[in-house]
């Protein structure tokens, strides 16, 4: 199911949100090309891990893409962007603040080309407020949010989320955007301005978080692995490991307290309810704690699972990539990269209809479109190599050779 197979997308951002929604965007069947610039291309293909100069980053958000290779700062440039925004459904852009007008790439300039267009504007803070101009990265945003005050063991040292939810957010918000204004056109006829910040996706990543201090007065505080409103909801060290386990309803908690021999604090008032237990905290963990140090974890994994008790392993990422049940999903795909041959990549993780996920081109070398995407706009030859010559634009060595 290819629901956006006529679907045609100009990302110009670069990075992690953008990419990662243009590529999701690809996945669903669009057209998307990729503006990079001329130097490098994206910052991401600058980054470690690398492997026959091919960056993991890059490749990990920018699978089924066309790669257009040029110098926004240019006319001929400028000119190139603009032809295609003419006839383009989406532009997803992510410069900071004040740089897609000084280009000719902001929301009026190519809107007044297309008016069906629909215009997708990412950036840190926003484009209004004291911050508005201000650079974001995601480390920052969970720091200005109160995201990295939550994490850690407490009294110990503050810890990061190491995936950039920020960013990654951002990229899932910045689809449904695009998705509901794709079907608000089909209705008007209208484009649209879809505007996304990091600091908007940070604050929407805290909302119950946000919700029980609102309510509480208390700000949350690092819990290392549990939960502010339920317990036991944690990491517990078995015999050989560790694991997560969580009661969350009291029946659930029944049953653990039953199957760990606690079953007479079932009715305990001190614990018979998880607000109880939730006041009684420190007990509750340790009662639960000194029960599964007795054995292995995988002991504990197939009593807990019998008696309906969520659990799981604490895994490392090879053993999570390894695991059969991943197999099962059908999320891990192959794509045939020119440099690297065929290699994995993790899918769209939505399916449809029980249909095998795809990826119908891996993420491109740097420019390795420019050429094809010119002469669907009507360049000739002799014109490709005179843009290359300006240095507007960036052909593969083969390009220039040929």
């Amino acid at each position: 199911m290819k629901p956006l197979r006529d679907v045609r997308i100009l990302d110009l951002s670069k990075v992690f949100a953008g990419p990662l929604c243009g590529q999701y965007l690809g996945d669903l069947g669009a057209d998307v090309i990729k503006v990079e610039p001329v130097k490098g291309g994206d910052d991401t293909r600058a980054w470690a891990p690398q492997k026959e100069g091919q960056s993991a980053t890059f490749m990990a958000l920018n699978r089924n893409k066309r790669s257009l290779s040029l110098d926004l700062k240019s006319e001929a440039g400028r000119a190139i962007v603009h032809r295609l925004a003419a006839d383009v459904d989406v532009v997803i852009q992510g410069f900071g603040g004040g740089t897609a007008r000084k280009l000719g790439v902001d929301s009026d300039t190519l809107r007044a080309l297309n008016p069906r267009l629909i215009y997708c504007e990412i950036s840190g803070f926003g484009r209004s407020g004291p911050l508005g101009y201000q650079p974001g990265y995601d480390v920052m945003l969970q720091a200005f949010s109160g995201m990295i005050s939550t994490m850690g063991q407490p009294g110990g040292p503050f810890a990061r989320a190491s995936f950039s939810p920020v960013d990654l957010g951002t990229g899932m918000f910045a689809l449904s955007g695009i998705l509901a204004a794709l079907l608000e056109r089909e209705k008007t006829g209208q484009g649209a301005y879809v505007e996304l910040s990091l600091l908007d996706t940070a604050m929407g990543l805290m909302t119950y978080l946000a919700q029980n201090f609102w309510l509480t007065g208390k700000p949350p505080q690092r819990m290392g692995t549990a939960h502010p409103s339920l317990a036991p909801y944690q990491a517990f060290d078995a015999a050989d490991g560790s694991l997560m386990i969580g009661a969350g309803n009291d029946a659930q908690w029944r049953r653990l307290a039953g199957l760990l021999g606690l079953g007479d604090l079932a009715e305990d008032p001190r614990f018979a309810t998880n607000n109880a237990r939730v006041a009684n905290f420190d007990e509750t963990v340790r009662l639960v704690q000194e029960r599964i140090a007795g054995q292995p974890v995988a002991h504990w994994l197939e009593a807990l699972a019998a008696a309906g008790v969520p659990c799981a392993a604490i895994q490392t990422l090879d053993q999570a990539l390894a695991h059969p049940q991943l197999a099962s999903r059908g999320l891990v795909l192959e794509t045939d990269h020119p440099v690297l041959g065929p290699m994995p990549q993790m899918g769209f993780p939505v399916a449809f209809d029980g249909a095998p996920r795809e990826g119908q081109r891996p993420p491109p070398l740097h420019g390795q479109h420019t050429a094809e995407i010119l002469r669907g706009l009507g360049y000739d030859d002799a014109a490709i190599a005179d843009l290359a010559a300006q240095g507007a634009i960036h052909l593969p060595q083969e390009e220039v050779s040929a």
